[in-house]
């Protein structure tokens, strides 16, 4: 099986903040999980530098646009490794590589027919470098930036989007699983099925961008030369190597739901344009909110996810991003619920829970283990554990996925307490009782850490040595009785040391 997964390529011409870091960390979870499958799995994200508005801070800062994101696109190069997300290829849609893909896709949809040149007159908001109708505005300003946006009057190339309008209605009920959540298909959906409008393909008067292959004083709209990213990198991402017969038949996206309408209304249908299969499906997330607001530079709430990262780590960002809100859904997020996450959780639930097995088996055992009498139900727990998580990934509900692993997290907590290693320990007639207790544990613990990993992928490597374990995050670990007779496993030092609150949120 192949997994070829991308995330929405980012402006460069902002900071990266927390909500740009869960699409990333959100993703790499994915990739994760499908590559402990045993998948061949492919992991694209990256810098999406053709906008308008580069061009004119570029002008305004009086430096040549490519020096400008030459040098702010390092950030967006440290984002996805500072939340602990490998990538496969980061591509800059100022790569040539890029370029001559652009060209060359719709250079086969001009060939078609289907781009024709018109005078486009009416309003354009340079922040979202999007076309916009009066019915989008509130108040006649644009609702994203609160900045009302131009007037422009130009002559351009415009896609025929309206002749795809049966075929995009066709694919959608073909297809009931085409866009995710269920509720962002029916948004999808109803906007084809209430008319298409041509839009343009390109800009006139600007000369950063993807040039027109046949009208070079013209370059292509931004938008358009993004989209086309997710293809464009399978050419060139690996040296002498053409990606796309691998890959793109299994391509799956994941996105925000402020920019569904690009990617499951036009994207299709300028694939389906260039002669190319669409998309396998299209995930389309809500906003993680801060205090009930919508992440934005222009809210001034923003978050930096490496500030975070330095007082928490790595892996309690991940966790609290996709444990606080539901998958899919718009939730809320504060810095006193990572807080408190991380330290009842992650902290307490986890950490000591680790801790308090591996000074057990260090202490009563001489850091030794070895399988004893079967525990029948953590047996059936973990048998179930893993066809459910699959479940989870295929529907994308990492956040359900991390309940059900946490629910063998509070059950070993529980059987703790209820075997009560201690007094075990201090009668000899018990001693293949606390054999068999301190044997679950260790191996209870290694079965779900391997089930953690996508989610935890620095602490879980760090578990499984502190258990003596090789690490090994093959999903055919998480079942019981894989754990081999151990030697050496001593007390673990604390996973997730005390961080002082106010430090944190100042």
């Amino acid at each position: 099986m192949r997994y070829y997964l991308t995330t929405p390529i980012y402006y460069v011409n902002s900071s990266p903040h927390i909500g740009h870091a869960y699409t990333t960390i959100a993703a790499d979870a994915l990739v994760r999980h499908h590559r402990q499958r045993g998948d061949e799995t492919f992991f694209l994200t990256g810098t999406d530098e053709n906008a308008s508005k580069v061009y004119r801070v570029a002008e305004e800062e009086g430096v040549d646009p490519k020096t400008y994101v030459d040098e702010i696109v390092e950030q967006w190069r440290e984002l996805p490794k500072r939340v602990g997300a490998e990538y496969d290829f980061f591509i800059r849609t100022t790569d040539e590589g890029h370029h001559r893909f652009v060209q060359d896709f719709l250079q086969r949809i001009y060939d078609s027919g289907d781009i024709y040149q018109d005078v486009y007159s009416g309003l354009y908001c340079v922040g979202c470098e999007e076309f916009k109708n009066e019915a989008d505005l509130v108040n006649g300003l644009c609702p994203e930036h609160g900045t009302p946006p131009e007037r422009i009057e130009e002559t351009n190339y415009f896609f025929r989007l309206s002749a795809y309008q049966d075929r995009l209605l066709a694919l959608y009920d073909e297809r009931e699983d085409f866009v995710l959540p269920r509720f962002r298909y029916n948004e999808a959906r109803s906007f084809i099925a209430g008319g298409l409008e041509d839009f343009s393909v390109s800009r006139a008067g600007q000369p950063w961008g993807v040039p027109i292959p046949w009208d070079p004083d013209q370059v292509t709209y931004v938008w358009v030369d993004a989209l086309i990213n997710y293809l464009s990198a399978l050419t060139y991402a690996r040296d002498g190597e053409d990606l796309r017969d691998r890959f793109w038949p299994t391509v799956r996206h994941l996105l925000g739901k402020d920019i569904l309408r690009f990617h499951c209304v036009y994207w299709p249908a300028l694939l389906l344009a260039a002669g190319y299969d669409v998309p396998r499906q299209l995930f389309v997330h809500g906003w993680l909110l801060l205090d009930d607001k919508k992440i934005s530079k222009s809210v001034g709430n923003v978050i930096d996810p490496l500030d975070l990262a330095d007082v928490y780590g790595v892996d309690a960002v991940r966790f609290w991003a996709l444990r606080s809100v539901s998958f899919g859904q718009d939730g809320n997020a504060s810095l006193e619920g990572l807080h408190e996450r991380y330290e009842r959780e992650l902290g307490n639930d986890l950490g000591n829970l680790v801790s308090r097995t591996t000074a057990m088996v260090a202490r009563y055992r001489d850091g030794q283990v070895a399988p004893g009498r079967r525990n029948e139900e953590l047996a059936a727990l973990l048998e179930q554990l893993r066809p459910k998580l699959i479940d989870r990934f295929d529907t994308w509900d990492l956040t359900a996925g991390l309940e059900d692993i946490w629910e063998l997290v509070r059950w070993l907590n529980r059987y703790v307490e209820s075997s009560a290693p201690w007094q075990l320990a201090k009668d000899e007639a018990r001693a293949d009782e606390l054999d068999a207790v301190l044997y679950d544990l260790t191996d209870g613990l290694r079965a779900v850490t391997v089930a953690l990993s996508p989610y935890l992928p620095e602490t879980a490597p760090a578990i499984l040595e502190a258990l003596g374990q090789p690490v090994d995050l093959a999903f055919e670990g998480v079942a019981y009785g894989v754990t081999p007779e151990t030697a050496g496993i001593a007390a673990a030092a604390p996973l997730f040391p005390r961080v002082d609150q106010p430090t944190a949120a100042a």
